[in-house]
């Protein structure tokens, strides 16, 4: 008896420290994957973002880039950029929120908007790599909401299938779309999702020019700023008229700002054919980078103060941002 009382002891303190070895490992391992994972950091809500898109002297997109590419300006000041992101082909890569505003216009065709159908669904089979999320609203005199966020390819065809052309649509509220898709962004898309930024976006498509709207473009601009939504336009070929230059005729939309301003493009259809288009498109979107700093002290006592922030590359780049200013909260 004695022996076997001695020999159960030294069993349990061998499987004591065998358990305590693994243990050890586990944790050393888990410390080192997180080490390792440079896109996940610890975020709070003071950190202040912009998203930037850069090309280079040609117009092409500038993959790649890392934080030491850029420098940050505050009020003509350089800051220490805290948090810099790409979007990266991963499901754990940061989301992508994407609201799709259409034009159901009685100025839209049935041709149109069938093909229309066909390349946002192209376009979201080639963002299936990326963490994207998509929703869907259309407009005319009034905008409804088709679909809320979701990652599912089956809903999102369901929700193409009741885009039809309101016949009876005189007007075009293509700002009041946009801004309930801002909104819809800032309601449904947290500002921080697993320790990454997301990048939020709204594609608007339209025909025509923005009529009967009860949101004005500056209203617009201000809310998408601080939304951190960059807002791009497709316009179709039903209104993409060239002039004797080769170039598109500039729309009242791309006139007010809404497009540059909140750091988007805009994208013309001067075919049968969509596809290139939104290729160009997804290209475009997730080419882009999140920059982001903390608001220093003297931010912080000033209040309301507006701040204002420019981006830079360090390599010569064109670097179009999403946003200038911020305001300390």
């Amino acid at each position: 008896m004695t022996d076997f009382i001695q020999n159960d002891g030294s069993c349990l303190r061998a499987y004591f420290w065998r358990t305590l070895t693994l243990l050890f490992v586990l944790f050393v391992a888990i410390c080192s994957a997180t080490a390792q994972d440079d896109d996940v950091v610890r975020i709070d809500t003071e950190l202040v973002s912009f998203e930037v898109t850069v090309t280079d002297k040609h117009g092409k997109l500038v993959p790649n880039l890392r934080k030491e590419d850029f420098r940050l300006l505050e009020d003509g000041v350089e800051r220490p950029i805290e948090f810099f992101q790409p979007i990266k082909k991963t499901d754990e890569g940061r989301p992508l929120t994407v609201v799709f505003a259409l034009d159901v216009s009685g100025s839209m065709t049935e041709a149109e908007i069938a093909r229309l159908r066909s390349a946002m669904q192209i376009f979201i089979s080639r963002l299936a790599d990326y963490n994207s999320y998509f929703a869907v609203v259309s407009f005319a005199m009034e905008v409804r909401t088709l679909q809320t966020f979701t990652n599912q390819k089956e809903r999102l065809e369901r929700s193409f299938e009741k885009v039809v052309r309101d016949q009876d649509g005189l007007s075009t509220h293509a700002y009041d779309a946009v801004d309930d898709a801002v909104r819809l962004i800032a309601r449904k898309s947290p500002k921080v999702l697993k320790g990454r930024l997301p990048k939020r976006a709204v594609i608007l498509v339209s025909d025509g020019f923005p009529v009967g709207d009860v949101v004005s473009p500056d209203t617009l601009i201000d809310r998408a700023n601080n939304a951190e939504t960059s807002v791009y336009s497709v316009i179709l070929p039903s209104f993409s008229r060239l002039q004797a230059d080769k170039r598109p005729v500039i729309t009242p939309l791309e006139a007010s700002g809404v497009i540059d301003r909140t750091g988007g493009k805009s994208f013309y259809a001067t075919d049968k054919s969509f596809d290139a288009l939104f290729q160009a498109l997804a290209e475009d979107i997730t080419a882009s980078y999140a920059i982001a700093v903390y608001p220093d002290t003297d931010a912080k006592k000033s209040g309301d103060k507006t701040r204002k922030v420019t981006i830079q590359s360090r390599n010569g780049y064109t670097i179009r941002q999403n946003r200038n200013e911020y305001k300390v909260k």
